[in-house]
């Protein structure tokens, strides 16, 4: 195969290959956008907001893991991983002394009689139910963010692919029209004796 037409077949897919990137990349960002969006939106409408130092004393939290947050609304993926962990576990840590909701049903069911376990019950699994959705929103969050890690790089990908193919273009114009792409191979005539 002649060099000057192994560049130009390397080139053109290099190219198909960029536009290939450039759309992928796209639909990440829309993908990013989308997640970011829809996760801000839902977390928003739900008006959570994170305790005040002196809320967190009054119902025995530790205040410092998200003092950061303190009277803030909950609107990322992030504040949802911090509200689920340090808001919401301790509290169902308090409720079902540190056991699921799940361990807690099956002991009321074999304990009918116990008051105090069956009344645990239903907390428990409004807690584990809220944070379980939180942490589908720190799920969530991050893959959009990881969507708009992915789109970064397939633009720079494409943008190096363009830059690739467009100099195995110019190059495959300097190349001599019978050279061969196979190195110390040459096809050209040879030189005039005279």
């Amino acid at each position: 195969m002649q060099r000057r037409t192994l560049d130009r077949l390397l080139s053109w897919l290099g190219l198909t290959l960029a536009v290939i990137l450039v759309v992928a990349g796209s639909l990440l960002v829309w993908g990013h956008n989308f997640i970011s969006n829809e996760v801000r939106t839902q977390l928003t409408e739900q008006q959570i907001y994170f305790p005040t130092e002196a809320a967190a004393a009054a119902v025995k939290l530790d205040f410092a893991p998200f003092s950061q947050y303190a009277g803030q609304q909950l609107t990322t993926g992030a504040q949802a991983k911090t509200y689920a962990d340090d808001v919401i576990a301790p509290q169902l840590k308090a409720v079902g002394g540190g056991k699921s909701y799940a361990q807690l049903s099956a002991q009321a069911r074999a304990n009918p009689t116990d008051v105090r376990l069956a009344a645990t019950l239903e907390p428990a699994f409004k807690l584990e139910t809220a944070r379980g959705l939180l942490f589908n929103a720190y799920a969530f969050d991050t893959m959009g963010t990881l969507g708009g890690i992915g789109a970064v790089v397939a633009f720079i990908s494409a943008g190096l692919m363009l830059l690739l193919s467009a100099l195995g273009l110019w190059h495959s114009r300097r190349v001599a029209s019978k050279e061969t792409g196979s190195p110390g191979q040459s096809e050209r005539a040879p030189a005039d004796a005279s």
